[in-house]
């Protein structure tokens, strides 16, 4: 999996303020959803996150989100600090809302 493209595709999307789907980014990374990609995906996910924050920009992994719920999957919600609700429902819309609106800023 190509770092540099995902990580344009999330930009790009930071810049549309749109979220983008787990299986689209496997897809636009030329992969057809699986659980062993999935699991590279998130990988690489974390170390665009990484990098993000190294260089003082908000994380663009929360661009990444099911389709069924427009949430990003449990794996993101771990490594979150401040937060202590439910990974689902109204309160984690709210949250996964605001630290969208932090990456569209950061690449308005």
């Amino acid at each position: 999996m190509d770092a540099d493209v995902l990580r344009a595709l999330l930009q790009a999307s930071a810049r549309a303020r749109e979220s983008v789907t787990y299986s689209e980014a496997l897809a636009a990374l030329g992969h057809r959803f699986t659980r062993p990609k999935m699991r590279a995906l998130c990988v690489l996910l974390d170390d665009i996150d990484i990098a993000e924050r190294g260089a003082g920009r908000p994380p663009l992994a929360v661009l990444v989100v099911r389709q069924s719920d427009r949430l990003p999957g449990q794996g993101w919600w771990l490594g979150q600090r401040g937060y202590a609700g439910l990974f689902t429902g109204p309160d984690a819309a709210a949250w996964v809302r605001a630290r969208q609106a932090e990456a569209f800023a950061a690449w308005a």
